[in-house]
């Protein structure tokens, strides 16, 4: 169990990071969905941990999202702007920049892109991050996707088109 937990932990704190806007509240859901997992589910076989544990995530943002309702629209934008100087953001592009290649000029437009991507994901709604998030990052199937949602197989491809459409406009610069 903890070999799987060590190998969803940062997909899942990306996931959840996206969906909420606040490193600390990102870090408490991967956290109560791993202590869910390990209480109810580990003595399920290790097939079937992936998707309980992707659902519970969905859940658990789900629920951080009701329970956060009576805030204002204005401080949920403001939530989610990034913070200019934040070491951990700049450690995370880097890290990723260096698939880009040896160069500085693909490096600049490497940590560029992250950040467009970044950005473009976080604007998403939450039903089409998770759609996106959970079919393209984490590779889950459309039924697993569904079951994770708790939504029909029609409203992920639904999700998941409006989410690929959305995405396509706002990285249009970088084809």
């Amino acid at each position: 169990m903890n070999q799987f937990l060590a190998q969803v932990e940062k997909r899942a704190f990306t996931m959840a990071n996206f969906a909420v806007g606040n490193r600390d509240d990102a870090l408490d859901i991967v956290q109560d969905s791993m202590l869910a997992l390990v209480k109810n589910y580990s003595g399920r076989e290790r097939a079937e941990w992936r998707p309980l544990f992707f659902t519970i995530l969905n859940n658990r943002i789900t629920d951080w999202h009701r329970h956060n309702r009576k805030l204002s629209r204005w401080q949920l934008i403001r939530e989610k702007l990034p913070i200019s100087g934040d070491d951990d953001d700049d450690a995370f592009a880097t890290e990723w920049v260096d698939i880009w290649g040896p160069t500085p000029d693909s490096a600049l437009i490497g940590e560029r892109l992250l950040l467009a991507i970044d950005g473009a994901v976080s604007q998403l709604p939450l039903r089409q991050q998770q759609a996106f998030l959970l079919r393209c990052v984490e590779g889950f199937n459309v039924a697993e996707t569904a079951r994770a949602m708790s939504c029909s197989q029609g409203s992920v491809k639904t999700h998941l088109s409006r989410a690929m459409h959305s995405l396509r406009s706002h990285l249009e610069e970088f084809q």
